[in-house]
């Protein structure tokens, strides 16, 4: 009981008790990178307008009473629309303000640090290769990572082997980098990152809805094999949230 009465620490503000301790954004140090850049060789891939997308549901208030967490999927592909509408649903960029420093998007974040990265596991997506893809929020883009054979698997069994994963269209993870969080709050971004996190994926439930598909958070999963298969280093860059995405039965 120990350990957990000390876990529970981190769920509280620290901002009174950190409020002298100055930051790097304080001491004029240069603000970490808004989205990661492409590496050497890799080639964005277009989508399509957010906006050309049908909405199956518009009905904000049938949306909220019937957001539920889905496991059972229909096995339909989703088009290339949809899933430009959930990605900008969930981190779109509305502009870059600041002086360059900040982005304000679709969902809040302290700070306007948004200091996530979308990776999408594309199962079965028309008119894209089944891979795993790198959302560039700013230009509305994606870029393939990888493409892996027997992808599915490979995520259920990343996921602590719950397999409704792999029967899903796709599959997202939010991977944390924290430095753009703790340039502002050096010991606050922590609790602040966790926060954020939620409020993505709200938008993802309620974005999902509206397309008549379902999705369900995943927050068990093994850190070291999703990191691995996203590329991410597990300590500058690492994952934090998940949902699989799916047509609604």
């Amino acid at each position: 009981m120990d350990l957990v009465k000390e876990l529970r620490q981190s769920l509280k503000s620290s901002f009174p008790d950190t409020a002298q301790i100055m930051s790097d954004q304080q001491k004029g140090l240069t603000p970490p990178q808004l989205e990661k850049p492409l590496a050497e060789g890799q080639e964005s891939v277009e989508l399509p307008p957010y906006d050309s997308v049908r909405l199956a549901n518009n009905d904000f208030m049938q949306l909220v009473k019937e957001r539920r967490s889905t496991r059972e999927f229909k096995g339909e592909p989703m088009s290339l629309e949809q899933l430009s509408w959930l990605l900008w649903a969930t981190q779109g960029v509305h502009g870059i303000f600041r002086g360059g420093i900040a982005t304000r998007r679709t969902v809040p974040s302290a700070g306007s640090r948004h200091a996530f990265e979308t990776y999408v596991f594309a199962f079965d997506v028309a008119g894209l290769r089944k891979g795993i893809y790198r959302y560039l929020a700013i230009e509305h883009k994606l870029v393939l990572v990888k493409a892996v054979e027997g992808l599915e698997g490979l995520l259920s069994e990343a996921c602590l082997n719950q397999a409704f994963i792999g029967k899903a269209a796709a599959a997202f993870a939010w991977a944390v980098v924290p430095y753009r969080s703790e340039w502002r709050y050096p010991l606050s971004a922590h609790k602040i990152l966790l926060l954020d996190a939620g409020h993505v994926c709200q938008n993802m439930y309620l974005s999902a809805g509206s397309i008549g598909f379902g999705t369900c958070a995943i927050a068990a999963y093994n850190q070291s094999l999703i990191d691995k298969l996203i590329g991410a280093d597990g300590d500058d860059e690492f994952t934090v949230y998940l949902a699989a995405v799916g047509k609604l039965l």
